[in-house]
């Protein structure tokens, strides 16, 4: 039988602004969110008094790498850290699974893979490779299978069956893609000349990696980019932007009219590449964590809207294939770990800079929905699906560190260059449709998901 349930809180954040609220949720959505300075007397209420109530997070760049690697992360592990982390919808990538997301008998794989694995609701990117690209029928049968879009890599994945596209590659793509108003994500960098490492550079040092992916490589795919996205085509999405001196690029662009959106990723927002410990393979990421002043513009470009999302990008890998031992920037798997702490690891700067809660619902939630289309997610608002996180802004939380004011990491590897920092922001509990689906046991510290479930759905775009 569909029931009512109220949450109240003096902080709920709405598109309209943070106040006192009482959100009324009937069949899984939101169907009020009634102002008012105490709870409402005549109905069984959740007061979770000054405790804030955001949307829940959207994550639009998750690798979960299931079916074929899930000793990676996998579908359970994932979602279930997504939960602990207040995120409520992910878009899982077409890589590192095998086989990659490029046809719809692999995206029926991919979906069979998940059944009963879900703690939160996960939508899919189809992949664009030279393979299909130019095949008009492969690509309209797998967007007919209801992924959100299409992801491509400009420079190659490291994937050996997922393969870089070049410009005719992404011509052909967003003409399918165009016809459908979908959007086209990009892994914006384009390999040009570059001196390999000399012989005396140490594999060690973060430098000797960073060297090898210049600003360069950026800065002319996004040109490609720019020059590819029209007024009135397919959506462009500018995947983990790394270099600000591309910024420019897309703030032209979009004040043009083109449709071009930007995301940065939280690890290029929290670390530096002056601050990267020499043999600390766990930083490796492409594009690279550039330096201070890079992450400094970032946040400006964050600030002023040219980047509208902030994702994860989290790509873990089993600790052999990062060669934590050996400590070889050039040689480890490149890709971090990061998804359950996307919120704190955001607002602990994002609160000293002077940006709000509302911000944060912004980057987090309503921007990524709308760049993925999923308009039932991103806001607290009638009509939405009641999907919630219940933090504390102003609680630390140390990564990996046992007791309540430690967050055990629900990944299915616990390596991450998170490990051991100490982020302003307590996740207490994951509301999603309207179930709570997970709680934060304060006095022991541990991670407490509903038993019964997992509750999250594939969603597929109709």
């Amino acid at each position: 039988a569909a029931s009512l349930t109220v949450l109240y809180s003096t902080r709920v954040v709405t598109p309209g602004g943070v106040f006192p609220a009482a959100i009324h949720v009937f069949n899984g959505r939101v169907q009020s969110v009634v102002p008012s300075d105490k709870p409402p007397k005549n109905t069984k209420v959740i007061d979770y008094g000054d405790l804030v109530i955001s949307p829940g997070l959207v994550d639009v760049h998750v690798h979960l790498n299931e079916p074929g690697r899930a000793e990676w992360e996998g579908f359970d592990t994932g979602t279930r850290a997504a939960a602990a982390g207040g995120i409520t919808t992910l878009v899982d990538m077409p890589l590192n699974s095998f086989p990659t997301t490029t046809t719809a008998a692999a995206f029926d794989l991919k979906l069979a893979a998940s059944r009963g694995k879900l703690h939160v609701d996960v939508a899919f990117w189809g992949g664009l490779v030279p393979a299909n690209a130019h095949n008009e029928s492969v690509l309209t049968e797998l967007l007919g299978r209801g992924v959100v879009g299409l992801k491509t890599f400009m420079s190659p994945s490291g994937i050996g069956d997922f393969e870089n596209t070049a410009r005719a590659d992404l011509e052909a793509g967003l003409k399918v893609l165009s016809r459908y108003q979908l959007p086209l994500m990009a892994h914006a960098e384009l390999p040009g000349d570059v001196d390999p490492p000399s012989v005396e550079a140490d594999p060690r040092k973060y430098a000797t990696y960073l060297a090898t992916r210049p600003r360069k490589w950026e800065q002319d795919a996004i040109e490609m980019l720019t020059q590819l996205a029209t007024e009135t085509g397919a959506p462009i999405h500018v995947a983990h932007l790394s270099d600000a001196d591309s910024l420019g690029k897309v703030r032209t662009a979009r004040a043009a009219g083109k449709r071009i959106t930007a995301e940065t990723c939280t690890h290029y927002l929290v670390f530096a590449a002056e601050e990267i410990p020499d043999g600390d393979t766990l930083y490796k990421c492409a594009p690279p964590i550039r330096e201070k002043e890079n992450r400094d513009r970032l946040w400006k470009a964050l600030k002023d809207g040219t980047l509208s999302v902030v994702s994860s990008d989290h790509s873990p890998a089993p600790p052999a294939d990062k060669l934590v031992e050996e400590g070889d920037f050039l040689r480890a798997w490149g890709g971090i770990s990061s998804l359950q702490f996307s919120l704190p690891a955001t607002w602990t700067k994002m609160s000293k800079l002077g940006m709000d809660l509302v911000k944060l619902a912004d980057v987090w939630s309503a921007a990524p929905a709308a760049v993925v289309g999923l308009g039932a997610k991103g806001a607290i608002a009638p009509g939405k699906d009641a999907d919630f996180v219940v933090w504390d802004p102003s609680q630390d939380v140390t990564v990996g560190a046992p007791g309540p004011a430690g967050w055990a990491v629900e990944h299915r590897h616990p390596l991450t260059p998170y490990h051991g920092l100490t982020l302003k922001g307590r996740v207490v509990a994951t509301y999603l449709r309207g179930t709570k689906i997970y709680a934060w046991g304060a006095d022991e510290g541990v991670h407490r998901h509903r038993g019964a479930g997992p509750y999250g759905k594939p969603l597929l775009r109709r």
